[in-house]
Parts: structure tokens; sequence; C-alpha cells
């Protein structure tokens, strides 16, 4: 048995293994170490968000059973993609597929905040009142599937290995938890990482309600994104014990903290004038 046939049998059991071992780490951390008071009960937020999560994992099963991995082994099979194309040493294309499909995520992630239908959906991720380890893991169901249909083109493109796309989600996943849990790092610490990856302090500035903060810092992993492309903020104005999180005008804990609000979210409201990356910050007209 190779390498890859290992990994592609016990897929599942490593991804849930980094999951689980992961969140109970950073719940831990939160716990001993908390940044922020919490503005809302930790036990209605957490089984409310990972009932979506549950939710979310139920869908994904249903609608693409084999998973990105089973496209990853399809296209290698096929000789679909770049690296299937011209061959390039399997080592050299695991590293270069992970840092493909993280920059994949950066322009994902600054397109669902720049298309206003998409940031419908993306709102339900950024209505969270609190940020801690379950925030990383609340989308909305649609909001998933399409980020779920843009990761197998990518990876039918690029011809990733398999190895690479089981990488890439547990990267995806550890680094989702870590840069969304109420922690903090020592100062120094905290700027020394984030010179290669997303810090908890560097990601919460996305969750801020003031607009510009909001359209900053999309990375999830890799830093270098933000900082090449101008979308890098440092610090929030009001500093990390006392900036706002959440979005302007969806404040009711029912609404955005229980699963039935949730879900509907996308659908109430407007979404006008949305601007991207606007470095001027105004209280917007209530949407």
């Amino acid at each position: 048995m190779t390498f890859s046939d290992f990994i592609t049998q016990h897929e599942i059991t490593i991804r849930l293994s980094f999951f689980f071992g992961v969140f109970a780490l950073m719940a831990l951390w939160e716990i001993k170490a908390p940044r922020r008071a919490l503005i809302v009960s930790k036990a209605m937020r957490w089984v409310n968000n990972l009932g979506l999560v549950v939710l979310n994992s139920i869908i994904l099963r249903l609608l693409f059973p084999a998973a990105a991995i089973g496209v990853a082994a399809f296209a290698t099979e096929h000789g679909w993609g770049l690296f299937n194309h011209f061959r390039i040493p399997i080592p050299l294309a695991v590293v270069l597929s992970v840092i493909a499909m993280d920059f994949i995520i950066y322009l994902q992630h600054v397109l669902v905040h720049a298309i206003p239908t998409l940031w419908r959906l993306h709102r339900v991720h950024h209505a969270d009142l609190d940020y801690d380890v379950t925030t990383g893991a609340r989308f909305h169901p649609i909001e998933i599937i399409l980020s779920m249909l843009i990761k197998f083109a990518t990876i039918v493109v690029l011809g990733a290995p398999v190895v690479a796309v089981v990488i890439f989600e547990v990267i995806l996943n550890a680094m989702a938890m870590f840069n969304h849990g109420n922690v903090g790092l020592p100062s120094k610490l905290d700027r020394f990482m984030r010179l290669f990856v997303v810090t908890p302090d560097m990601h919460r500035v996305h969750h801020s309600t003031e607009d510009n903060e909001t359209n900053s810092n999309f990375g999830f992993n890799l830093s270098i994104w933000d900082r090449l492309f101008g979308t890098y903020i440092a610090q929030p104005r009001a500093g990390h014990l006392k900036m706002d999180i959440g979005i302007h005008y969806y404040r009711d804990p029912k609404q955005v903290s229980q699963l039935p609000g949730m879900l509907t979210l996308p659908f109430v409201g407007k979404i006008t004038g949305y601007a991207i990356n606007r470095r001027e910050w105004k209280k917007p007209n209530k949407k």
C-alpha cells in the first residue's frame, strides 16, 4: 500500500482526529485564558454554532459523498490538471498545491465580501456577536456548498495530489479554529507569527463591526496575501478588548445566535452600497 492509498483510506479518521484534537486544545485555552469577555451565553452559542456545523457536514456528505479527496483521486487517475500534465515531482506538487489552494481561499473570501448576494450568505459567519473557536466553523449551508464547488474546480485545474488535498483540509480546519480563538499571544510572538501565518489578533480585526476593518485581513492561513494585496490592517482602532464584534443592526441574539435565525439571515433585509476595503469608515444607513 502506497502512502497515497493509506491517506485515501483513512482520510476521515485523519481529518476528524485533527479536528477534535485542535478543537479541544483551543476550547481549553479559551477557558483558561480568554482574550475577551463573551456577551452571549457560551452554551447557547456553542449548541447553535456546532449544530450548524453538524447540519453542514450532513449536507456535504449527502451531496458530495466522495468529497474533495475523491475529486483529487479522479483527477490524478485521468491525468487532469497542471501538475499531472507537466509531471511535477510529488513533493513539489504537494507544496505548490497547498499554497495555491490557500491563495484561492483568500480570493474566495474577498469575493464573498465584494458581491452583495454572496455577502448575504457570508454575513452568517460575521454576525456572531462573540468570537471564539466555534465562530470559525459557522457558515450558511449554501456558502459551504459554493465553497466546496470552488474547491473541486481548483483541485481539477491544479491536478492537486491526494496527499496535498488532505494536508490542505487539515490545515484549513486547524487554522480556522486557531485564528478564530478567543485567545491572545504575547505581543512579540504575535508580531513574529503573523509575518507568516494568520494569528487570532490579526483575524479578529476582520470581525469588527467597522466596515474597513471587516474588509481587511482576509487570509485564513498564510498572512502574505493580505500584505501583498493591500488588505492588511494590524490592529482594530478601538483595541481588541473594546472593539465590537459582528455586524451593525444585526445585534439580536435570537436572530444571529440561534440556528433558525442563522439559516434565514441571508434572506433578511437589503444589501446596498456595500464597498469592499473602504478606507474611510462611516456608520452605514440601516440595511
